[in-house]
């Protein structure tokens, strides 16, 4: 697979400043990381609750919809983690003026959805985007709208996110969780620490234009993710179901998982960003979790 060439690191000055438009969960775990080496962090977000939550956390909240005039002019970085619809981004369609920021790097959260099915068969950073799904298609138009503003913009395509608050021992516990069958089905995975880890680096060492697949090196059926999580709770594996016995009840995004099986290479974060994954499998990301929940 043909690989970028490791850039060269940048300095990242001390009074950094990154807007993060849709300041989400992935973004939170990179502003957490930033917030500790003295940046000023900027987050949109549309709830007054969640402004106090941010603010907590060392984040200055932005209640959306804004003026985004100031903040663009301070940030050094964007990040946009904003979910996209049938028109495309968001942001960029609300706030035009995004794409005259001086911003020495932007950053788009996407997905690994964007390849659509392959049978279980590999995907790289260089495989058509070939969506198959409406989430897919959007973030492939949101991918296409950002590259056309010719920011200094890096894509990371994110695979399925587990981490503190998101992962399946809730539903173990409480008896709801399912093993989910269906035949020859692979699903990629990522911790938030390692999106977070991943996005820092990118940072670090700039590459505008490329985009990076962030996932872990386990492609596994999501079925042993569950029964793995009984096993570390001391609990009985949950039920097994036939998935063409329950499509019909799944949420769309759900429903859309399941209607694309692929295996998800991420050698370019390793070989162009030096990361090193802090949880390379599930069982590894799980007993964290496990251990933090204390």
């Amino acid at each position: 697979m043909p690989l970028h060439p490791p850039a060269p690191a940048m300095i990242v000055r001390a009074m950094s400043t990154l807007l993060s438009l849709g300041h989400g969960y992935s973004a939170r775990a990179l502003a957490r990381r930033l917030v500790l080496q003295g940046w000023r962090v900027i987050g949109t977000t549309r709830s007054q609750a969640k402004a106090e939550v941010l603010r907590a956390e060392g984040v200055e909240p932005l209640l959306w919809p804004a003026d985004l005039g100031p903040a663009l002019l301070d940030a050094t970085h964007v990040l946009c983690s904003a979910a996209p619809d049938a028109e495309g981004d968001p942001f960029l369609r609300a706030a035009p003026r995004i794409a005259q920021s001086k911003a020495v790097w932007v950053g788009y959260l996407s997905t690994t959805g964007v390849y659509g099915d392959h049978q279980g068969g590999w995907v790289d950073e260089t495989t058509p985007l070939t969506p198959q799904s409406d989430r897919g298609r959007q973030r492939v138009l949101a991918e296409s709208q950002w590259l056309a503003t010719g920011l200094p913009l890096h894509i990371f395509r994110l695979a399925g996110i587990y981490g503190p608050g998101r992962g399946p021992f809730e539903k173990v516990r409480d008896g709801t969780a399912r093993r989910i069958m269906k035949p020859g089905q692979i699903f990629s995975r990522i911790h938030v620490d390692d999106i977070a880890q991943v996005l820092e680096a990118s940072i670090r060492h700039p590459n505008p234009g490329t985009a990076y697949n962030v996932c872990d090196d386990n492609p596994c059926p999501p079925q042993d993710v569950i029964a793995h999580a009984a096993q570390l709770l001391g609990l009985p594996e949950p039920p097994a179901v036939s998935f063409d016995a329950i499509k019909h009840t799944m949420t769309p995004m759900a429903l859309g998982f399941y209607q694309e099986s692929k295996r998800v290479r991420n050698d370019r974060i390793k070989t162009e960003l030096g990361v090193r994954l802090l949880y390379p499998d599930y069982p590894q990301g799980l007993a964290a979790l496990l251990r933090d929940e204390g």
